[in-house]
């Protein structure tokens, strides 16, 4: 959710009247420990974090893409023993929008300054149930640099997959019971108002341009779908944990958070195709696993979908769209190696059921990711992350360092590098590579 400025700055205003940190962090159960005094668990004062981020991006042209500033900021209590609550919010204003006229007027205006609802929500527990009122995230997955069964979570896409994905996920306006008994543990999640994934403006460094037609492409605005009850997303979940194996399984009926681009002609003296970008309703069931092998632990996550379409080439194919069911998995094992080194490797596919070689795409569609990251000084980290196509030459290649300056202080600095071909997942963004540098305090 966005609002103007003045209502960030009044936001921020309240926030730091009130606010009086810890110099420690501490996490949810401990903050929630019902063995803990009321007074106690109430007044822990603000959390959260205010980071700085730049980025220049060195493919040519050259530019600086970024230089953002962020404040997120977050406080959790109680009313009772049974009544818990959370608030929170996130400014964040770049600069990189103000100095140069590089970027359309429409991506400054996207970018340069937002105010976003964090996780704002009350939670009830009532014997083996609990229920959760309000804006708050729900993940049902998580694999490594990719997302696969975390199929509830709205994205900030307008930076890619590169932020951490706590940045990166957006909250949904939800309602959430749970139910806990033995190894078993149960989830109904009703949406009545849905988030959608926030895909910036044509132009923007981004922005995931559809695969063009003959002639010029002109891109329209989203279509958001009307805020009524018909167009609720609801899901079901189960998990267990039995011998060992962490399992679960969901089912789940949504307004897909990614758009669609639906194309119609344009007549005229050259031939071009507009397209709109709209949210088309998708049914999907899945799961997960996760299972401590001793050396090493695995983790997996599937996913198939029905009812998303996928855009093609052929200039006469209605709306510039064929429908396709999916089946998406993805396959992990993460290795803890000698001086604290860890190591994860993923294989991950999708298979169109129906294919159509028009969407530019092969039947089944292979990646890997290589995570390996460690110690190379007692406040000096090393990591490389490589997200790669086993179809064609497409990859993203991550190195970077982070330092851990001081208690609650972290500066990070890397860079992104893109490869392939102008329709391949990351080949599309082969002139967005950049160097960038983070530092963080967190309270």
């Amino acid at each position: 959710m966005r609002a103007d400025a003045t209502a960030a700055w009044l936001f921020l205003a309240i926030v730091s009247a009130g606010s009086h940190a810890a110099d420690e962090k501490i996490s949810r159960d401990a903050l929630f420990d019902d063995d803990k005094p009321l007074a106690a668990q109430i007044e822990q004062g603000w959390k959260g974090f205010a980071q700085f981020e730049a980025a220049r991006t060195y493919a040519p042209p050259a530019h600086w893409s970024k230089a953002r500033m962020v404040l997120e900021v977050n406080r959790q209590g109680q009313f009772s023993e049974g009544v818990k609550w959370k608030i929170g919010g996130r400014f964040d204003y770049d600069g990189a929008y103000d100095r140069a006229n590089f970027y359309p007027q429409q991506v400054k205006d996207d970018q340069r300054r937002s105010f976003a609802l964090r996780e704002n929500y009350l939670d009830v527990a009532a014997g083996d149930w609990d229920f959760r009122l309000g804006r708050q995230h729900v993940v049902w997955g998580e694999m490594v640099g990719l997302f696969f069964a975390d199929v509830v979570s709205a994205k900030d896409m307008r930076q890619f997959l590169l932020p951490e994905f706590e940045v990166l996920r957006i909250p949904q306006w939800a309602a959430r019971a749970e139910y806990f008994k033995n190894d078993w543990h149960a989830e109904a999640l009703w949406i009545p108002l849905p988030s959608f994934d926030e895909m910036g403006k044509p132009g923007a460094d981004f922005f995931p341009t559809p695969i063009p037609g003959p002639g010029g492409i002109l891109i329209q605005g989203e279509e958001l779908p009307a805020r009524k009850l018909a167009n609720s997303n609801y899901g079901l979940r189960l998990s267990t944990l039995q011998n060992g194996w962490d399992v679960s399984g969901f089912l789940y009926h949504s307004l897909d958070s990614a758009a669609t681009f639906y194309r119609d002609p344009v007549t005229g003296s050259s031939p071009a195709f507009v397209y709109r970008p709209r949210h088309d309703a998708i049914n999907q069931a899945g799961g997960t696993l996760a299972k401590d092998l001793g050396w090493s632990v695995l983790k997996g996550e599937a996913v198939y979908t029905n009812g998303r379409k996928f855009n093609v080439t052929n200039p006469l194919q209605a709306d510039g769209l064929v429908a396709s069911r999916t089946l998406d998995y993805a396959l992990g094992l993460d290795f803890t190696l000698p001086s604290d080194v860890r190591l994860n490797l993923q294989l991950f596919q999708r298979i169109f059921a129906n294919y159509d070689p028009t969407t530019l795409q092969d039947k089944r569609e292979s990646g890997a990711t290589f995570l390996v990251n460690g110690k190379l000084a007692p406040k000096l980290e090393g990591q490389v992350l490589l997200i790669s196509s086993l179809n064609r030459n497409d990859y993203l290649f991550r190195p970077r360092l982070i330092w851990s300056l001081e208690q609650n202080w972290r500066l990070m600095g890397g860079v992104d590098v893109f490869h392939g071909p102008p329709t391949g997942l990351f080949g599309r963004y082969d002139q967005r590579d950049r160097a960038y540098a983070e530092i963080r305090y967190s309270f």
